[in-house]
């Protein structure tokens, strides 16, 4: 997926969730922050990043913040691009673990029990639900997930063992917003009870996967497949 407009920019601060102040061209603007996570070790005053020019009057915000530098690496922090990018993937073609052909039905935003799960796919007669986790926290070259804690997730692993049980095909899909990781794990100092459920349905039968991505300031494309260590 491509950005059009992109801008750099020095983060200032971040007043709250969802906005952020940032220096462009010399000017403090107010900027639209893609991601409610902590996103702690990467928004860090003087860090450079990269923003979304909007040209929309009815906007409170004309620029986005979607991409931050920490040291070497450039982080995609835009929480919608994790789904978009799997969706582009999965409609050009990619093969998901353990399914015996490419997708031939996609349906986002699909509500199984009390969940919504991100996708729900078929490739041929085989069923799938799949949910995406972005991950922007990297630690001496380790992804990491959650960030914060997410009674959410673990919501969503306990309905995905149950479609396992149920018989249908279950992923979880970590999406790493960034390139050269060593693997991804879960963060249990943030948010044990996830790891815990994730351990839980590995060995109930669902899918535990990661794949990387190609970030650029302007775009990011999903890569390779990453190592995930329970």
């Amino acid at each position: 997926m491509k950005y059009p407009n992109i801008v750099p920019g020095i983060f200032l601060k971040r007043p709250n969730r969802f906005i952020a102040h940032v220096l462009i061209n010399g000017r403090q603007e107010t900027a639209h922050v893609k991601n409610t996570g902590r996103c702690r070790e990467l928004l860090i005053p003087g860090t450079r990043v990269y923003l979304q020019e909007h040209d929309n009057p009815s906007r409170k915000t004309r620029f986005s913040l979607i991409a931050v530098e920490k040291g070497k690496l450039l982080v995609n922090i835009d929480s919608q691009a994790p789904n978009k990018v799997m969706r582009e993937a999965l409609s050009q073609g990619l093969c998901l673990p353990g399914l015996k052909g490419p997708v031939t039905c996609l349906k986002p935003e699909s509500v199984y029990g009390g969940s919504r799960f991100d996708f729900f796919v078929a490739a041929g007669e085989q069923k799938a639900y799949l949910e995406i986790k972005g991950v922007t926290l990297e630690l001496d070259g380790v992804a990491k997930f959650p960030d914060a804690p997410t009674e959410r997730g673990v919501k969503h692993i306990r309905e995905l063992m149950e479609a396992a049980r149920e018989g249908f095909s279950a992923y979880v899909v970590f999406i790493l917003q960034m390139k050269g990781m060593r693997y991804t794990t879960p963060n249990d100092e943030t948010h044990k009870e996830f790891g815990q459920a994730l351990r839980e349905a590995h060995k109930a039968g669902v899918r535990i996967i990661a794949y990387d991505c190609l970030v650029s300031p302007d775009e990011m494309t999903l890569d390779k497949p990453a190592s995930v260590v329970l």
